[in-house]
């Protein structure tokens, strides 16, 4: 029976080498995407990515499995982009102030079938990057939340007190980015 998250990171405190490399496996495609969403650049996005797994690794013989392993890694991902983000003197948790300065970035062009029509790529590609520069625009703590959820998959719940929130606060930033994105797909 394939071991738990939190049961191969106790593994990995008590030395299984190969219990870290099967959480590596596991969480950094997620773990990544929501670093790199969050700061938008490649560089720094790599840079706090391996910082939170030094931090993960750090912490191991400190580990106590009182949340999902998912929410632990997460919470450390949180606090270190609160500490990025304080270094240069914005704010993570901002809900009222949107970005003012944002560049616009190339949105990678979404995969079509063969069998699909030249307008309906235009169509794809279009909602796409209406959705990427809604997903920029968000206020910071709603962004955050969403890809909480989004990318590491985490429940309202888990996202409360991976940042630190209250859980009405961590659902209703929830609510506002779905919201806010929906409205701008559907455009």
């Amino acid at each position: 029976m394939p071991a738990t998250d939190e049961e191969l990171m106790l593994a990995y405190a008590g030395g299984d080498a190969a219990a870290f490399e099967a959480l590596y496996s596991g969480h950094k495609g997620p773990l990544f995407r929501f670093v790199l969403r969050s700061v938008k650049a490649q560089a720094q996005a790599e840079e706090l990515f391996q910082e939170v797994w030094m931090r993960a690794i750090e912490a191991r013989a400190r580990y106590k499995p009182e949340a999902k392993f998912s929410t632990w890694l997460f919470t450390i991902a949180h606090n270190r982009l609160v500490d990025h983000w304080r270094k240069r003197g914005l704010q993570l948790v901002s809900l009222d102030r949107e970005e003012e300065d944002r560049p616009d970035r190339p949105v990678a062009e979404p995969a079509a079938a063969a069998d699909y029509e030249p307008h309906r790529m235009l169509e794809a590609k279009q909602t796409l990057a209406r959705f990427a520069r809604a997903l920029e625009g968000l206020p910071p703590a709603q962004r955050e939340v969403f890809l909480l959820h989004h990318e590491a998959e985490l429940s309202v719940a888990e996202i409360a007190r991976a940042t630190g929130a209250n859980e009405e606060a961590a659902k209703s930033r929830l609510r506002y980015a779905l919201s806010k994105l929906k409205e701008a797909v559907l455009e």
